[in-house]
């Protein structure tokens, strides 16, 4: 009889253990989510006030980025964007020109060292509507911050509400 009381006090304790386990990695995965989404408001931030600077701190030096699109034929299509090039057509903004891309929502999966993010957008520019889509961004923790390793998004301008 002692051993089976035993037993039973040792399973009731493990389960504690176990359920304080999960309970703790519910915490640490709402950190890294709000951490992630944080880091894109934070290039988005950069983005809108043609900032390049504020964005290169939320991106790794490896970033892809792609768009799909299509092509004359209406085919879904790759195009790599070269992240230089990118970077400088935001910085040569014209500065009567003002990008608006909204986020309409954060879909975000993580762990301690990855991430994936998918975030629906309305794009105006000088408030005039410009075209919708979706961008799905991977980030990796490199021990300190979050950091942009791939964005890929689609552009539409039709269907969009």
């Amino acid at each position: 009889m002692y051993k089976l009381y035993i037993s039973a006090v040792c399973i009731f304790l493990c389960s504690f253990s176990v359920n304080a386990q999960k309970d703790g990695s519910k915490d640490e995965v709402s950190r890294y989510k709000e951490e992630v989404k944080q880091t894109i408001l934070n290039f988005f931030e950069g983005f809108h006030e043609g900032d390049t600077s504020k964005i290169k701190k939320t991106i790794d030096h490896n970033i892809a980025m792609q768009t799909i699109a299509k092509n004359k034929e209406g085919k879904l299509r790759t195009v790599q964007t070269d992240v230089k090039k990118f970077l400088d057509v935001i910085h040569n903004r014209p500065a009567d020109q003002r990008w608006d891309e909204r986020l309409l929502l954060f879909k975000i999966d993580t762990d301690s060292g990855i991430a994936n993010a998918w975030t629906p957008y309305e794009f105006y520019v000088n408030d005039k509507f410009s075209h919708c889509g979706v961008n799905v961004f991977q980030l990796f923790n490199d021990g300190n911050s979050w950091k942009i390793i791939a964005i890929a998004d689609t552009r539409n301008k039709e269907g969009c509400k």
